[in-house]
């Protein structure tokens, strides 16, 4: 390989790599944009094959320190092929789409399509295979910048493509007077700014979050149940007693995180915890082979319940069980069964939208709740398996990305943190530690206002997508034509 070529593929690693540093849990959100400008400048007179493998060096480079976290989860029973593999996958996805690049580079404003041809990519990744693995989508890192304001017009798709739109732009427009483009996603980011409405429409609600905590053992967790249930209702002893001496404010919800306890409907142990605090609770559970979020109510028990849609595949749901035994101790169990209806709950006065944990990395999940009236939302989730690491900070960037798209607070209740409130502009309002008992109570804004992102992002998704499918038909025909021509006219010559 030329030295020139060598350089070639190293600016792209690095790219990838800046893209990497401007995730959660650091506030570097601004590196995405040189990120995208130097993946630009390296594609730029690249063909396919070559632009394929500059995409696909980028995204390994971004992908294997994003997922490093399964590292410690699955690294020391199966060592770093689970990791390396599923890198290596999601790397295959960006560099598909580099190697079209090309093609709609010779299109007017070149930088729109090649942005769309990314977000494009991001979709891909969030429905295949086995429902996708939307994790690392740009616009999650965007959550302390203000490309994050766009998520309140059209979500996630909005936020990523502005933040590469802007990327591809200075890099193909700055030594032109067009540069001045490049500007307009930021622009209009900035402009968003005063018209994120964070006041309480329907009133407020004063809600706990019950952090039992869990040790951190990795694989071990399979047989810890009994261990987290007891933290949990322990935790919430405290919590009643609290509540009694007058420390903390007696709130109007509790939550429990995701899968804190197995239960069925008829819990005597869990009732007498409810009964005691006089609050409904919602609890993660194990019930019915589903993984739930139950409404448990003072002096009734069991109530409405939540079944999470988007299960973890080779962890909830086993596809190709054979090869899976490889990479999962979870090969030999059955899978559990996913839900089909929105999470809203209506708890405590309040109609509460919910996703469980890996589901609110799908923008449909929340959006579906919010739009069938979830006046706050509630994200209960277990990121004990993985340690000490940045994926818990990586999904309450999600989270907190949610709360903006959507105009609405949000609870995160995680078994061993980080458990956070956030309020409706992203900001969060106070959060817990990791892996440390703790019991956190926030009084959040009620609102019922809809978004355009609640109400039009799926369109405007779809319209992302077929504009990306568009553009590329439309560049192979223009050569296509423009080939035709120039046949004609050697023959008339």
């Amino acid at each position: 390989m030329r030295r020139a070529d060598l350089a070639r593929y190293g600016a792209a690693a690095l790219a990838g790599g800046l893209l990497a540093l401007s995730f959660p849990p650091r506030t570097l959100w601004w590196l995405a944009v040189p990120a995208f400008v130097v993946l630009w400048l390296m594609l730029n007179g690249a063909g396919a094959r070559r632009a394929a493998g500059l995409g696909f060096v980028f995204g390994a480079a971004f992908f294997l320190p994003h997922l490093w976290w399964i590292q410690h989860f699955l690294g020391r029973e199966y060592g770093p092929a689970p990791w390396l593999v599923l890198s290596a996958l999601m790397a295959l996805f960006i560099s598909a789409v580099c190697a079209l690049m090309p093609l709609v580079a010779r299109l007017p404003a070149a930088p729109v399509w090649a942005a769309l041809l990314f977000v494009l990519q991001e979709t891909a990744r969030g429905l295949i295979p086995f429902n996708g693995f939307p994790w690392g989508r740009v616009a999650f890192g965007q959550v302390d910048g203000p490309f994050a304001r766009l998520a309140m017009v059209g979500g996630a798709p909005l936020v990523t493509f502005a933040v590469v739109l802007t990327g591809f732009g200075l890099a193909a427009w700055l030594p032109r007077w067009r540069a001045a483009w490049a500007a307009v996603p930021l622009a209009a980011a900035l402009a968003l700014g005063p018209l994120i409405a964070v006041d309480a429409q329907n009133g407020s609600r004063t809600v706990a979050v019950v952090q039992g905590n869990a040790p951190d053992i990795g694989l071990g967790l399979l047989t810890a149940r009994n261990t987290l249930r007891d933290n949990h209702l322990r935790k919430t002893a405290e919590l009643d007693a609290a509540i009694r001496s007058g420390a903390v404010p007696k709130p109007d919800l509790v939550v429990w995180p995701e899968s804190s306890t197995s239960t069925r409907d008829r819990d005597p142990v869990l009732d007498r915890a409810v009964d005691d605090l006089g609050v409904p609770v919602l609890v993660g559970a194990v019930r019915d082979n589903q993984n739930a979020v139950i409404a448990w109510q003072p002096g009734t028990g069991a109530g409405q319940s939540y079944a999470k849609q988007e299960l973890v595949p080779f962890a909830e749901h086993i596809p190709l069980r054979p090869l899976a035994r490889l990479v999962t101790p979870f090969a030999d169990q059955p899978d559990l069964e996913a839900g089909s209806e929105p999470g809203v709950l209506n708890v405590a006065g309040t109609s509460v939208g919910v996703g469980i944990c890996y589901e609110v990395a799908y923008d449909y999940v929340l959006r579906e709740s919010t739009a069938q009236g979830a006046q706050l939302l509630v994200v209960p989730t277990n990121n004990a398996w993985y340690g000490p690491g940045e994926m818990t900070y990586q999904q309450l960037s999600m989270a907190r990305l949610r709360a903006i798209e959507h105009g609405r607070s949000i609870v995160v209740a995680a078994i061993s943190g980080v458990s956070a409130v956030v309020r409706p502009d992203g900001s969060v309002v106070r959060s817990t530690g990791m892996f440390t008992e703790d019991l956190l109570v926030g009084t959040v804004p009620l609102r019922s206002e809809l978004t355009i992102a609640t109400r039009w992002g799926g369109v405007l998704h779809t319209a992302f997508t077929a504009a990306a499918f568009g553009a590329c038909a439309f560049a192979l025909w223009s050569r296509r034509r423009t080939s035709v021509v120039r046949a004609e006219q050697r023959r008339s010559e």
